[in-house]
């Protein structure tokens, strides 16, 4: 059922009303799961599903090969012409890059499972945003490619750069620095509880924990315990089953 102009309230309540629209049309007994495009091995995949099961809402996952190439053909393209995975399915809508994916699950069911943006504060959700796009602009970038040089890389039979392990080390120290005088006062990133903000971290770090550059964490109490905390979430652990 669409919404006529006349059922819409005045401008000053559009927003709030367009999004309780949205959300009621996603509770439990209405639309069926969601269906998420995939590879069990894909950080950007476990982002998408952290979201989801934090949320604790049914999907259905289906896997798209990156190791043979799948995610650069047809049929696949059709649904993402970028040729990346995941892709989230909400009936005909279809959304891609895990950031937005999970935004948009957290907007359309602020009232289920985990509360992992704040609706309610400005303020509040200023700091979030903050955080996220700290994590995105300052923490990505550097702990990306050391994921790659470290973790995927020997995954792959190809060797590690380390000249550029050895230059890209001191610009994620300096990133955690800062997150080591924040944590100090702080459960997590953006206040004391868990967010978006701490959550789209997590996929390099699963990643970089098992490499050298997990000294990097573990030698910074606060963010070491943050780490231990938020890899250690049920949500997270199930994002991360490999066996698809």
């Amino acid at each position: 059922m669409g919404v006529n102009a006349s059922d819409v309230p005045t401008a000053t309540t559009c927003d709030h009303y367009c999004n309780q629209t949205l959300e009621s049309r996603h509770k439990d007994g209405g639309v069926n799961n969601y269906i998420i495009y995939g590879f069990p091995y894909s950080t950007n995949t476990w982002r998408a599903l952290a979201v989801l099961n934090e949320k604790g809402l049914p999907y259905t996952r289906i896997k798209v090969d990156l190791r043979s190439g799948e995610q650069k053909k047809q049929p696949f393209l059709s649904i993402n012409p970028f040729g990346q995975v995941p892709v989230l399915k909400d009936g005909e809508f279809k959304l891609a890059e895990s950031r937005a994916i999970s935004e948009y699950l957290e907007t359309a069911h602020r009232s289920s499972g985990s509360q992992l943006l704040d609706h309610e504060s400005y303020k509040t959700m200023g700091t979030q945003k903050m955080w996220i796009y700290i994590e995105s602009f300052k923490f990505d970038p550097p702990s990306t490619i050391l994921n790659y040089e470290q973790a995927i890389k020997p995954l792959m039979g190809l060797k590690t750069d380390y000249k550029l392990v050895n230059e890209t080390v001191p610009k994620l120290e300096k990133v955690l620095d800062v997150y080591e005088e924040r944590l100090k006062n702080s459960s997590f990133l953006a206040g004391e509880s868990f967010t978006l903000a701490d959550l789209y971290h997590l996929p390099n770090i699963q990643n970089l924990m098992g490499t050298p550059s997990k000294i990097l964490f573990e030698t910074r109490p606060s963010v070491h315990r943050w780490v231990a905390n938020i890899t250690a979430r049920p949500a997270w652990k199930k994002a991360c089953d490999v066996n698809w």
